[in-house]
């Protein structure tokens, strides 16, 4: 991290020093002494240019604001943010934590007037996606904006709340406490900080929100739409019902994440009696799993959780089916036991990144909530379906065993050894009631910021009808309604998603 302040006194004797060591003079022949000095100038040349340009950059970072210095990947250049903000905004003086955003343009551009877009992850509990190359929707955005990429708080390189730094907290009760402040409210917060202090004048920026991300910059809409030039939404339309909107969601998430493994299995017929048998195997194993590299056990139920990612995103019916390809452990000693493979044990802790994203599993089902606790929602509304999500039953009795989607269940806090600190927290925070409003529906109607959503007919994660309910209660919103793409579309598109939402706030798309 670079200071905060560097001395104006010091930035112009390094410039002046710097452009008297190489003056223009007539080339001649150097001897051998005369070549290593002028070689030993040249790299103290740019040694100064580079710390000039480096006390330059923090010389316009303040006490809550520091500004690193401009890097490249190919065709884009980078520079990196760090905010200090309240834990809770509502009292300045609380504690700080800080917020990582990283700027990206396209080479050549850092010094052009260019408007402000900021990205909001999906999640919640996830950071940003780091740019590798200018290509797909990022390469898009930096065609016409200065891009900016959030590390939503307790993510990434913004505080990270990770297994290992909650062991700070000595108590369940601190934990949960803590975690209240990680919602969307204080995600769109700490983004009004960062653009009064980013955005030159403090002017409006344009949000694009995917997923959970939409979720916040609904919020966003409804508590500072000052703060809006206009809005994308990508697969992120949430509920807005007071209360809590849980049961609803998990209803018709359930629906359609049976549909999701009806087609999962017409695409590849030979892999209902793979994951009976696999099923079967962990149920007749000792203890009812099989342990985990980790230290946690699989379980039935547990292997139905790669449902989460297999069943809802682009190419995920594939690998999921590729995964179960190497389940087993081949035979190579004649009357050796059968045993799951190391790689797939593997595999399926790599699928799910609640070891190294636990916040996701922590604060998954209080996005939905107003007003009022979730009670553990997804575990509640699963006894409803009749035993088609028991899969134990459904392997005795020769039915498909059917995966779960997006959601999180207590159990969880038992079976995933990474979690299995944060069960009492989890618990807490499932019957926490006293949560603060998301959503202003009277702001929403009255709404007055271009918005343009994508939504994903067959979405497994922000289901279809439950978008539209809250749609129709954004003023002015444009919808583009199609199955050409799952949740994953703005990743699997290119810029293809991002070019037809904008088309339709900038008059080269139909409205409707």
């Amino acid at each position: 991290m670079l200071a905060t302040h560097a001395p104006p006194s010091l930035i112009k004797p390094i410039v002046f020093f710097t452009s008297s060591l190489l003056s223009p003079r007539t080339p001649t022949p150097l001897s051998l002494p005369k070549l290593l000095h002028h070689r030993f100038r040249r790299r103290l040349f740019r040694r100064l240019s580079t710390m000039a340009e480096t006390y330059a950059s923090a010389a316009t970072s303040s006490a809550d604001h520091v500004a690193g210095a401009w890097y490249s990947v190919p065709d884009l250049r980078l520079r990196d943010h760090r905010f200090t903000v309240p834990l809770d905004h509502s009292t300045p003086t609380s504690s700080k934590i800080s917020v990582f955003a990283r700027e990206v343009v396209s080479v050549g551009k850092e010094e052009q007037s260019l408007p402000y877009l900021l990205y909001l992850q999906g999640g919640p509990g996830f950071e940003c996606p780091r740019p590798t190359e200018a290509s797909g929707w990022v390469h898009k955005v930096c065609e016409e904006f200065r891009l900016v990429l959030l590390d939503q708080r307790g993510t990434g390189l913004s505080t990270p709340l990770t297994a290992s730094s909650m062991q700070q907290f000595d108590s369940a009760e601190g934990l949960a406490e803590y975690l209240k402040y990680f919602r969307a409210d204080n995600i769109v917060k700490d983004s009004e900080f960062i653009r009064v202090r980013l955005v030159p004048d403090a002017g409006p920026w344009t949000v694009l929100g995917q997923s959970y991300g939409g979720f916040c910059a609904v919020t966003y809409l409804s508590f500072a739409p000052q703060g809006l030039r206009q809005v994308l939404l990508t697969g992120g339309i949430p509920p807005i019902a007071n209360g809590c909107a849980a049961d609803h969601v998990y209803r018709a998430c359930y629906q359609q994440v049976i549909h999701q493994n009806e087609k999962y299995y017409k695409r590849f017929p030979q892999d209902v009696e793979i994951v009976r048998e696999v099923v079967k195997y962990l149920a007749e194993s000792e203890g009812g799993g099989v342990p985990l590299p980790s230290g946690g056990v699989l379980t039935p139920r547990s292997l139905q959780t790669l449902g989460l990612s297999g069943l809802g995103s682009s190419a995920g019916f594939e690998r999921l089916h590729y995964m179960f390809e190497r389940v087993w452990d081949p035979i190579l000693v004649p009357g050796s036991p059968k045993r799951m493979s190391y790689y797939f044990l593997k595999a399926f802790e790599n699928w799910l990144d609640f070891d190294t994203n636990p916040l996701y599993a922590l604060m998954h089902e209080s996005i939905y909530c107003q007003g009022s606790s979730s009670q553990w929602s997804a575990n509640k509304i699963r006894s409803e379906y009749e035993g088609k999500f028991d899969a134990v039953r459904a392997a005795k009795e020769g039915r498909p065993v059917y995966f779960t989607g997006e959601m999180v269940f207590p159990w969880m806090f038992d079976e995933i050894h990474a979690l299995r600190q944060f069960k009492d927290a989890a618990h807490l925070l499932a019957e926490k009631k006293d949560w603060p409003a998301l959503y202003d529906s009277a702001a929403l109607n009255n709404n007055k910021v271009p918005v343009a959503a994508a939504v994903y007919y067959e979405d497994m994660y922000v289901n279809f009808k439950v978008a539209m309910e809250t749609a129709s209660q954004i003023a002015g919103i444009r919808l583009w309604i199609t199955n050409e793409y799952m949740h994953s579309g703005l990743r699997d598109g290119g810029g293809q998603v991002l070019h037809h939402l904008l088309g339709m706030l900038n008059g080269k798309k139909p409205l409707f």
